[in-house]
C-alpha cells in the first residue's frame, strides 16, 4: 500500500487516473516516489491496472543489458495497451529515457513524453497536455544539478514502516564498465540539514527503517563540505526520533576512515550491515576496472571494518567475466571468496555497455564463461551462506515485521538486521502468543534454518 510521508493533499478535484511501472534500484525508487507525490498533489489518481488509466509512467533503468531489456519490455507492453485504445497516454522517464533519448522515441512511436532523471518534477505537466489531448511528442531534459534536487514529497510505495532516503547523486567515479555517469551526472550531495529534516518527515509517517541510498555513498559531502561528511550525517541522524534501524547501502571502499567506522560501531541505530561492493578481488582486473583500489585496500578494510563492529554482516557484489579476465584471475576470485565468508553477496555477469572504456577492451568473453562462473562462483557462496544460517539457530534477535505470509494466519514474513528489503533473504516468525502487525519488531528465537531463510518465534511483546 502507497504511504505518504505527511505530503497528503486536501483538494477533492480529479484531474485523470494513472498508472506506474517502476523499475530498477532504490535510487530510482525515490525518484517514482517523488514523481507519484507531485502527480497526487496535482489531483491525478493513481490506479493499479493500466487498462484503468488515461495515461501510464513508466520509469525505466538503463544500468545494464537485462535492466534494458527489462524497461524495453515494459514499455512495448504500455505502448501495446496505447495501440488498443486502453490509455490514452505513456510517458516514459528515468535512466533509459536518460540514456537513449530520441532513439526511444523512434523505437517506440507510441511514447508521448520522454522525461529525463533531472526533470523528474515535470510529469505532471506533460500529464496536463495528455489529458488535455495536447499529444504530440515531447522530450523534457534537464542537466545534471549543481545540487542534489528535493525529495520531500513523496508518495511512498514501499511499506510504511520503512522508507530509502537518498543522500546523493550522481557518481564521480570513472569504473570502466558502468554507464551511471552518463546517465546520472557527476555527485552531488544532500545538505545535511535537508536531509535531517526528510528522516523527521519520515518517522513521523511511521518509518522505522531509514535506508540510505547513493550512487557512493562514502564520497558524501565531498563536494559540499570539501571533505566526506557520511560520519557526520550519521551523528545528526542518530537523534532522529523514531527511527529504530540506519541502513547503509552502496558504501565504495574509499574514503572509509577510522572515524566513520567508529561512527557506526558506537551507534545505537545504525545496524551492523555494510553494503560494500567490491567488484573483484585481483590487482591487474580492479585496475582494468579502474577501481583505484588494491587487494591489500580491501583486505585491510575488512579487517578493521570486523575488528571494530560487534555483529557485523558485509553484503558485497562482484562482476565476474570483465574483458581479459583469465580462468586464473577467476580463481583467484573464487579463494578470496572462500576466505573472506561474506555473509551476503551478489554476482553479476559482465554486461557490455556501450559508451564506456571496458567496451573498447581486448579479452570480451564468450556469454556462456560468463554465466558458467557467474554460477561457479554462487555456488561457493552458497556453502557460505547456509552455514551462516545454520549458526544463527538458537540465537535471539530482533525481527522487523514486513506482513503476513499469504494463507497463513499465524505466520508473518520480517527481516533482522542482517537483511535488507528485496535482495536479502527473511524470516518467517510463527506466532501464536503475541499477535503481530507490519512495522512491529519483535524479539524472536531462530529455531530452524532452511537453505537461506530462518524460521523464528516471538520470545518477547511486540513493540
Amino acid at each position: 500500500m502507497a504511504s505518504t510521508d505527511s505530503t497528503t493533499d486536501s483538494r477533492s478535484v480529479n484531474k485523470g487516473r494513472y498508472a506506474f511501472v517502476s523499475l530498477g534500484c532504490p535510487k530510482n525508487l525515490v525518484d517514482s516516489e517523488r514523481m507519484l507525490g507531485r502527480l497526487q498533489l496535482e489531483g491525478y489518481e493513481l490506479v493499479g491496472e493500466p487498462e484503468q488509466a488515461d495515461f501510464v509512467v513508466v520509469n525505466t533503468c538503463g544500468f545494464i543489458e537485462a535492466a534494458r531489456k527489462e524497461s524495453h519490455s515494459a514499455i512495448e507492453e504500455m505502448a501495446e495497451l496505447k495501440r488498443r485504445g486502453s490509455v490514452r497516454g505513456l510517458i516514459v522517464a528515468g535512466c533509459l529515457a536518460e540514456r537513449d533519448r530520441e532513439s526511444l522515441l523512434q523505437r517506440v512511436p507510441e511514447i508521448d513524453a520522454l522525461v529525463g532523471v533531472f526533470a523528474r518534477d515535470e510529469v505532471t505537466r506533460i500529464a496536463d497536455r495528455i489529458v488535455g489531448s495536447v499529444l504530440e511528442q515531447q522530450t523534457i531534459f534537464r542537466p545534471a544539478p549543481v545540487r542534489m534536487q528535493d525529495d520531500r514529497g513523496r508518495l511512498r510505495v514501499t511499506p510504511r514502516h520503512f522508507a530509502y532516503l537518498k543522500i546523493s547523486e550522481g557518481c564521480d567515479r570513472t569504473c570502466t564498465f558502468c554507464a551511471i555517469p552518463n546517465m546520472r551526472g557527476k555527485h552531488v550531495s544532500k545538505p545535511i540539514e535537508e536531509i535531517v529534516a526528510e528522516a523527521e518527515q519520515l518517522a513521523g509517517d511511521g518509518v522505522r527503517e531509514l535506508i540510505l541510498v547513493a550512487q557512493d555513498a562514502t564520497y558524501y559531502g565531498i563536494d559540499l563540505y570539501g571533505e566526506p561528511r557520511l560520519s557526520q550525517l550519521l551523528q545528526r541522524l542518530e537523534s532522529v526520533e523514531g527511527i529504530d534501524w540506519i541502513r547503509l547501502m552502496y558504501l565504495y571502499p574509499i574514503h572509509f576512515d577510522s572515524e566513520l567506522i567508529e561512527t557506526i560501531a558506537a551507534s545505537s541505530r545504525v545496524i551492523p550491515y555494510l553494503d560494500l561492493p567490491l567488484q573483484h578481488i585481483d590487482d591487474d582486473v580492479l585496475r582494468r576496472m579502474a577501481r583505484r583500489v588494491t587487494r591489500h585496500d580491501i583486505e585491510t578494510l575488512l579487517a578493521q571494518l570486523r575488528d571494530s563492529i560487534d555483529e557485523l554482516v558485509l553484503r558485497t557484489t562482484f562482476l565476474v567475466g570483465f574483458p581479459g579476465e583469465t580462468e586464473e584471475q577467476f580463481a583467484t576470485l573464487l579463494d578470496f571468496v572462500r576466505e573472506a565468508r561474506f555473509e551476503r553477496i551478489g554476482v553479476f555477469p559482465y554486461s557490455l555497455e556501450p559508451d564506456t572504456p571496458s567496451a573498447r577492451m581486448d579479452g570480451h568473453l564468450p556469454e556462456e564463461v560468463k554465466l558458467e562462473r557467474r554460477d561457479r562462483l554462487m555456488e561457493v557462496q552458497q556453502e557460505i551462506a547456509f552455514a551462516w544460517a545454520q549458526r544463527q539457530v538458537g540465537r535471539q534477535l530482533d525481527v522487523l515485521i514486513d506482513g503476513p505470509v499469504e494463507d497463513e494466519p499465524t505466520a508473518w514474513l520480517g527481516r533482522t538486521y542482517a537483511d535488507a528489503p528485496d535482495i536479502d533473504p527473511v524470516v518467517y516468525v510463527t506466532s501464536q502468543n503475541y499477535p503481530l502487525a507490519p512495522g512491529q519488531l519483535v524479539r524472536c528465537e531462530i529455531v530452524m534454518a532452511r537453505e537461506y531463510d530462518l524460521i523464528a518465534v516471538p520470545v518477547e511483546k511486540p513493540r
